[in-house]
């Protein structure tokens, strides 16, 4: 029988990861993306690894393009087992004081509105799934409020973990599971800024780590991999912590 794993913000980083270590596992991808380019790159990788994937195109935190592409996806495939709420990223840093509330806006969509609009039209299609499970990300960043001029973006993350235990508790009957997972800093463009403009800030970070490095986007597809599997078929509801220490200092 097919299974069917679909991850958003796919197209490179910890998205691209998964997709290649789920697809290794027997799935076929639907993968999401903005960037054509990127994801025509990503879909070559994936088929040249003999990974069947097709790409859709669409702005998660379009409810309107959400909502038209879910319903081309629904008449292609018959169910989904897997959805990976990968799309997320830090949008900018700004202090509240100074905040214009389309950065706000922005900023909340990207990490919270694009997981309950995905979701919302994936749920019938899960509910046809195989033992059906949902990966959501949030962040270190929700349970310690982001570093300077990241304070909404740790607001909406840690409202992820939330909607992660409410969607846990209403999708049990239907037998659909729930979790997510909560990377500290993972080497993936998510910080190339800081990279290309202060490398030195960027290495110091190391030392806010317990194990004295930085994750690698593979370590954060395997606990994903683990969370959608039978191995994992009594957790629902949980947040998974993937930073080595980082949170304890």
């Amino acid at each position: 029988m097919n299974k069917y794993a679909l991850i958003t913000g796919g197209t490179g980083g910890i998205g691209l990861a998964t997709a290649k270590t789920l697809g290794k596992d027997g799935y076929k991808i639907i993968l999401n993306g903005i960037d054509e380019e990127q994801g025509k790159n990503a879909v070559n990788e994936l088929n040249e690894m003999g990974i069947e994937t097709e790409l859709f195109m669409f702005d998660v935190t379009d409810e309107k393009q959400v909502i038209e592409n879910f319903e081309t996806i629904s008449k292609k495939y018959e169910k989904i087992d897997v959805l990976v709420n990968n799309a997320g990223g830090l949008g900018g840093r700004s202090s509240f004081e100074g905040m214009e509330t389309s950065f706000y806006r922005k900023v909340m969509a990207l990490n919270l509105d694009s997981v309950f609009f995905v979701t919302r039209s994936a749920i019938p299609l899960l509910k046809k799934g195989d033992k059906p499970s949902i990966v959501n990300f949030t962040s270190i960043a929700g349970w310690n409020s982001g570093g300077p001029g990241a304070g909404v973006y740790g607001t909406a993350k840690a409202a992820v973990t939330t909607l992660t235990r409410a969607l846990a508790k209403e999708l049990a009957e239907s037998g659909i599971r729930v979790n997510a997972v909560s990377p500290g800093t993972i080497d993936t463009p998510f910080h190339q800024a800081t990279k290309e403009k202060n490398i030195d800030l960027f290495n110091s970070w190391k030392n806010n780590i317990l194990l004295k490095r930085f994750g690698q986007p593979e370590e954060v597809a395997t606990v994903i991999e683990f969370l959608v599997s039978e191995k994992a078929s009594f957790l629902t509801g949980e947040v998974i912590q993937i930073n080595g220490g980082q949170a304890f200092l």
